[in-house]
């Protein structure tokens, strides 16, 4: 009878160290569609200027397509966060990739951490806050919708510049998914 009651305590308390190690989170695989956009007129919808003021006031961004056509572009996410590209930290896999990035790393503390990158995805199969680990891209949060992603087999991925999302173009993916 003792041997019964130490196996449960033991089978307790390796379930419990197994919860606290991995998280209460569970995270999933799934082949996605991957496209990428970044921060321009082209990939946004927006234009510099109104005519209403005859382009003279080109500092301003204006929505240049769809329903707010006419209302400024403020460039934050349907979250209210601004766009940012996945950044990896001081300790991460990229610095055995790149051990030339370690004393840049070193030198610039805001580098010492990992930063998530900005995913558009259809809200109804993945919530604001889900984060996804796309292969050759990095780990990213949901925190944007997509004009044209609907469904669970489509996200849209930030980049910084235009030209990085137009080498990017379209790839299927196998994405880890972690739920919030």
């Amino acid at each position: 009878m003792l041997g019964v009651e130490n196996l449960r305590v033991f089978c307790a308390l390796c379930c419990l160290l197994g919860f606290f190690l991995t998280g209460c989170s569970s995270h999933e695989y799934r082949m996605i569609e991957t496209t990428a956009y970044c921060g321009c007129g082209k990939c946004c919808s927006y234009e510099h200027g109104s005519w209403k003021y005859l382009k003279l006031d080109f500092w301003n961004r204006y929505v240049s397509a769809g329903r707010d056509k006419g209302r400024i572009y403020t460039g934050h996410t349907a979250s209210g966060a601004l766009p940012v590209e996945p950044q990896p930290g001081l300790l991460s896999a990229d610095s055995l990739v790149h051990p030339w990035m370690i004393p840049v790393r070193t030198l610039f503390p805001w580098l010492w951490l990992h930063e998530d990158g900005t995913i558009a995805a259809d809200t109804k199969y993945y919530p604001f806050g889900t984060r996804m680990f796309v292969p050759g891209w990095g780990w990213g949060v949901v925190s944007d919708r997509g004009g044209a992603i609907r469904g669970p087999d489509r996200i849209d991925l930030y980049f910084s510049s235009h030209d990085d999302a137009l080498a990017w173009g379209r790839k299927r993916l196998r994405v880890k998914i972690v739920r919030p």
